[in-house]
C-alpha cells in the first residue's frame, strides 16, 4: 500500500584494530549502467565476484552541492510535543512523542565503500558526487547535523513475548527531519546506532556490523522480492554477548541511516494509551492518519474505526507475503524486538530487522532465533502473532472509540483469519501457476506443502523450479539439475500429488506450458524467486565484511536487486545450489 524505502548508508567502525569504514547502499536497480569500475571495497582484496558501482552525473536537476539539501522537523514539532527535559540520560518520559537527542558522532577517519545511486538520486534528489565529499560522511554517519535538523528519539512502549514491557523508544536511533523531494514525496531520515538517547536503558546506543549487514541486505531483499518493508543504506569497541552465553566480545560498530515514510509502530500508540495521556493519544491518531491514510475523512466520526479497519487488513496482507517468501521475522529479547508491538508498523511495512531467517528446508515450525526457545515466533506462528499484535492495537485505541465502535472493532478483528487466509490462498495458488477457481486448489497446496514438510524439501527451489520445468518433464519425472524436485519426488506420495497438478494445469483454458512457467517465476507477479538471503549467504559475507571486505556484501546486493533472474555470478556462488553442511550448524541471536 505505500511505497517505502529506508537503506542509503550504513557506517561500518573498526571494533578494535581495523580503520573505520563508512559504507553507503550499493545500486537499487538492475540496469547495467549502475555497475561499473568504481572502487567501493575496502583495501582487503576482493573477490572474483566484486560487483563495482558507476554514477552517471549528468542529471541538471540533481543538487551537487549539499548546502543546498536541507530536512526539515516543522511539521512533527508543530504538530506534537516534545520532551521538556534535554539530555541524552536515560529517565523515564512523559507527556510527548519526542525527546531531543543529539547523535554522538563516531570516532576515526571515515571513507566511503559503496552507495546507492537510486536513493541518493531518485529519492534525496543529490548528484550522487556529493557522496564523494567529506561532509557527506559526517552528515550519514551523525558527525553533524544535516541544514533543518533537529535530531529526536522516539518515545514508545511494547509488548514483548505477550507481556507489556512498558517504556521502550528509540533506544539508539535518531530521527534527522523530513526530506520532500521534487516528485512530492516525503521521506524520513533516521540514524540507527548512533549513540544514547533518553529511551537507551541499559543499552549503549551503537549496533554491530553483524546485525547491520544483515538487515542491510535483507532489507533490500525484501524490497526486490516485493514485500513492503523499510529499506537500510569508533575506533570504538562495541561490546556484545552474541548468545548469551556469559561470552562478552568486542564487535565492530555500525550506523544504519535509514529512509522510511513513517517510523511510528503499535507501540507508538500502546504507550500514550497506558499511561492515560488519551488527549495525546487522539492528537497523534489524527497525525497519523493525516500524514498517512489521506483516504480517511478526517472529519468522519468513524475515522479510528477506519484507521483500525485499515490496519488490519494490511497487516494480515503483509504477513501473507512473509509466508509467500518463506520468512521468518523473528523476535529478540531484551533491549529489541520485532514481531513485537515495539516493532509493528502503523503503515504495514517490515521494520527493524533482527534475527530473520528465510527458510531453506520448509518446516512450518522453523525458528530463525535462538532465543525464542517456545517457538512463540515459528514461521507457521507469524499469523498469530500479528493477530495478538492487532488485539493490542485495538485495546490501546479504546480509549477512543465509543461503545459502538469497540464492538464494531471486534467483528473487524475477527475478518483478520479469513483475510490472512485468502491472501495466502492467492499467493500460493500463484504460486503453483494456477488460473481460475477450484474447489480442490486449498488441498492442492495443502498436499504440496505437506509433502515437501515429509522431505524437508527447499522452500524456494521447490516452487522455483516447478515454475523452470516443463509439463512433459514433470510427466516424466525427469529432474535431471533439477535438486529440490528430486528431493520431492522420494516421496511415496509425489505421484498422487503430480497427477492431480498436472490434471489441474491441464483443465487451464488457453494457457501454454510457456505461459505458465513466465507466470509463475515472472519478477512482475513476485511469487517464485530464484535466490532469497539464506542464513549462511549472510554469515559469508559478515565475515568478510568484519575484515574490512565488503566485496561479497555487494555482490549479495547486486544479486538480490534481481532476485527473479538467473544471474551467471550467482550460479558460480551456489546461491541457488543446495546449501552447505556448515550452513545447518548456523546460529542467529538477537544480540545487535
Amino acid at each position: 500500500m505505500w511505497s517505502t524505502c529506508t537503506a542509503l548508508v550504513f557506517a561500518l567502525v573498526a571494533a578494535s584494530s581495523f580503520t573505520p569504514a563508512y559504507v553507503l547502499e550499493l545500486c537499487q536497480n538492475i540496469s547495467p549502467e549502475c555497475h561499473s569500475d568504481h572502487n567501493t571495497a575496502s583495501n582487503s582484496q576482493s573477490s572474483s565476484h566484486t560487483v563495482k558501482s558507476k554514477w552517471t552525473l549528468n542529471a541538471s536537476s540533481l543538487m551537487h552541492d549539499l548546502n543546498q539539501f536541507r530536512v526539515s522537523c516543522k511539521k512533527l514539532l508543530e504538530a506534537l510535543p516534545i520532551d521538556k527535559v534535554d539530555g541524552n540520560f536515560v529517565r523515564t518520559v512523559k507527556n510527548c512523542i519526542f525527546s531531543k537527542s543529539i547523535p554522538t558522532p563516531l570516532k576515526g577517519p571515515l571513507r566511503l565503500t559503496a552507495a546507492s545511486k537510486d536513493v541518493i538520486e531518485g529519492i534525496l534528489d543529490l548528484d550522487a558526487s556529493v557522496t564523494r565529499s567529506g561532509d557527506f560522511l559526517h552528515y550519514a554517519s551523525g558527525g553533524r547535523l544535516l541544514p533543518g535538523s533537529v535530531p529526536l528519539a522516539h518515545r514508545y512502549g511494547g509488548h514483548q513475548f505477550g507481556y507489556w514491557a512498558g517504556q521502550l523508544g528509540d533506544g539508539r536511533a535518531h530521527f534527522l527531519g523530513q526530506y520532500s523531494n521534487k516528485k512530492g514525496e516525503v521521506w524520513e531520515l533516521q540514524l540507527k546506532g548512533s549513540g544514547k538517547t533518553p529511551y537507551s536503558r541499559s543499552g549503549d546506543g551503537r549496533a554491530v556490523i553483524r546485525s547491520s549487514v544483515r538487515e542491510f541486505l535483507c532489507s533490500e531483499a525484501m524490497h526486490f522480492l516485493g514485500v513492503p518493508t523499510s529499506r537500510a543504506a569508533s575506533e570504538e569497541p562495541v561490546l556484545r554477548d552474541q548468545f548469551y552465553n556469559g561470552n562478552v566480545k568486542a564487535e565492530r560498530g555500525a550506523v544504519v541511516l535509514r529512509l522510511a515514510k513513517s517510523w511510528f509502530r503499535i507501540g507508538s500508540l500502546e504507550i500514550l494509551s497506558q499511561s492515560g495521556e488519551i488527549n495525546l493519544l487522539r492528537k497523534l491518531l489524527n497525525f497519523v492518519i493525516d500524514e498517512h491514510f489521506p483516504f480517511i475523512n478526517p472529519d468522519n466520526p468513524e475515522k479510528y474505526l477506519v484507521f483500525f479497519s485499515t490496519v488490519v487488513n494490511e497487516t494480515a496482507h503483509l504477513i501473507a507475503q512473509w509466508m509467500s517468501v518463506g520468512f521468518a521475522h523473528a523476535v529478540a529479547v531484551l533491549t529489541t524486538g520485532v514481531c513485537n508491538t515495539d516493532n509493528f508498523s502503523l503503515l504495514s511495512i517490515t521494520i527493524d530487522y533482527g534475527p530473520f531467517g528465510f527458510m531453506e528446508s520448509y518446516n512450518p515450525n522453523f525458528i530463525p532465533n535462538t532465543s525464542d526457545d517456545e517457538g512463540r515466533y515459528s514461521i507457521g506462528a507469524q499469523a498469530n502473532v500479528g493477530l495478538l499484535n492487532l488485539e493490542k492495537l485495538l485495546v490501546a485505541l479504546i480509549p477512543v472509540l465509543t461503545q459502538t465502535q469497540q464492538k464494531q472493532a471486534k467483528i473487524i478483528l475477527k475478518g483478520y483469519a479469513n483475510i490472512y487466509q485468502m491472501r495466502v490462498h492467492q499467493i500460493f495458488k500463484a504460486k503453483l501457476g494456477l488460473l481460475g477457481e477450484d474447489e480442490d486448489d486449498n488441498d492442492l497446496i495443502a498436499f504440496l506443502l505437506k509433502v515437501m514438510e515429509d522431505t524437508e524439501s527447499d522452500f524456494t527451489m521447490t516452487f522455483r523450479e516447478l515454475s523452470e520445468v516443463s509439463a512433459k518433464q514433470l510427466l516424466n519425472k525427469n529432474f535431471t539439475q533439477m535438486w529440490a524436485l528430486d528431493d520431492l519426488s522420494h516421496h511415496k506420495h509425489f505421484s498422487d500429488w503430480l497427477n492431480k497438478y498436472l490434471f489441474r494445469l491441464s483443465r487451464q483454458q488457453d494457457d501454454s506450458d510457456l505461459d505458465r512457467q513466465h507466470r509463475m517465476k515472472s519478477k512482475s507477479n513476485y511469487v517464485n524467486p530464484r535466490y532469497v538471503l539464506r542464513n549462511w549467504m549472510a554469515e559469508s559475507a559478515i565475515r568478510k565484511a568484519e575484515r574490512n571486505d565488503f566485496s561479497e556484501v555487494e555482490l549479495l546486493h547486486h544479486i538480490l536487486s534481481s532476485p527473479f533472474v538467473t544471474q551467471e555470478t550467482a550460479e558460480e556462488a551456489g546461491y541457488a545450489a543446495r546449501p552447505p553442511q556448515w550452513a545447518s550448524r548456523l546460529k542467529v541471536s538477537c544480540s545487535s
